[in-house]
């Protein structure tokens, strides 16, 4: 058995969803353009501004990993859309385009030979790409259930 083979489909799967949770394309499915911008009760946000929040956290994360240079907005203001920004179907469809894109450039990197998981990441020695990935999978994860649960209490999934 080869285990980095494994280490790598283990991860892709998991950053995918689907094993003991729902992926992001589930989870968005059919969901109703005109209440995007909604605050169920009791929630500060709305769908939108939490898909914008895994959006903008995971580019980050990405960056981190990718560039040197980057510098992360500041926590956790920073992770957020403003709190009165609203979207229309065009940003709605663009922030699930940037989850997609870079989800994509993490698979990426899991699948390419020379990605080194346990080894710190030159400038930033106390980090390595295996915990980010981590990261990633179980940041998405959270906030995928947390709008599957949005869904539930305002009555947005598909009728089936």
């Amino acid at each position: 058995m080869d285990s980095n083979k494994v280490l790598r489909e283990q991860l892709l799967r998991l950053l995918q969803g689907g094993n003991a949770h729902m992926g992001i394309d589930e989870a968005v499915a059919d969901f109703p353009m005109g209440r995007i911008n909604e605050k169920p009760p009791n929630v500060p946000y709305s769908p939108w501004r939490l898909l914008e929040h895994i959006r903008i956290t995971q580019w980050d994360i990405l960056e981190f990993v990718r560039d040197p240079q980057h510098v992360s907005p500041s926590w956790p203001d920073g992770h957020w859309p403003a709190p009165e920004a609203q979207a229309d179907e065009a940003k709605w469809k663009a922030t699930l385009e940037g989850i997609h894109n870079d989800l994509r450039a993490f698979e990426e990197i899991i699948q390419d030979p020379a990605t080194e998981f346990f080894g710190p990441i030159p400038h930033a020695q106390d980090y390595n790409i295996f915990r980010e990935i981590l990261l990633v999978a179980d940041h998405n994860a959270y906030h995928i259930g947390e709008f599957g649960i949005l869904r539930q209490v305002t009555g947005t999934w598909p009728k089936e």
